[in-house]
């Protein structure tokens, strides 16, 4: 008797790796409606299963600083900075 798991069998989106490989559309179906899905082998964890559009966001390259400074909402706005004149304290080695 072979007993089929039902989509709500994994709630934490961890799958044995033999179950992944005969369920794999409800894998992919899941990974892409609830999330990043787990597959464990030998009951450690060993891939992780995303969305396109998830997998594409953690891989987008990232902005510069200087563009972050250039697109700021602050820019043009004049800040008066001072330098302290505390030169520390004396510590004898």
């Amino acid at each position: 008797m072979t007993t089929h798991r039902k989509e709500a069998d994994h709630p934490d989106g961890q799958w044995q790796i033999q179950e992944a490989k005969n369920r794999l559309s409800l894998v992919v179906e899941q990974a892409r409606s609830k999330g990043p899905q787990t597959i464990t082998l030998r009951g450690k964890p060993a891939v992780v299963v995303v969305s396109f559009d998830t997998f594409q966001e953690m891989t987008a390259p990232r902005r510069p600083l200087s563009r972050f400074f250039h697109e700021s909402p602050l820019k043009g706005v004049l800040l008066e900075l001072e330098r302290s004149t505390d030169k520390g304290r004396q510590v004898s080695l």
